[in-house]
């Protein structure tokens, strides 16, 4: 099992800039939710930028210590702009 703090340092691991809030959303310590902001972003598609932080993720999706994971990716402009929505 990893905590919510470990799934985001992993990610911070593979993208030093980016601002990373995690969620356990089942209290199992495997099905997670992650908004992460990144300037890595920047110029790809939303799929690039899930596979870029699913990289990050490897191994512990391979050994199935994070078994789903549902992901919001932004970069800091697109950030900004919804924040200043909400």
């Amino acid at each position: 099992m990893v905590t919510p703090s470990q799934v985001a340092e992993m990610i911070q691991t593979g993208l030093p800039d980016a601002k990373v809030k995690v969620d356990d959303l089942t209290g199992g310590g495997d099905h997670y939710q992650a908004r992460v902001v990144s300037a890595a972003f920047e110029g790809k598609n939303r799929v690039q930028q899930h596979q870029l932080v699913y990289g990050a993720l490897k191994q512990a999706m391979a050994s199935e210590a994070i078994h789903a994971l549902a992901l919001q990716t932004f970069t800091p402009q697109e950030w900004e702009a919804q924040s200043q929505l909400a």
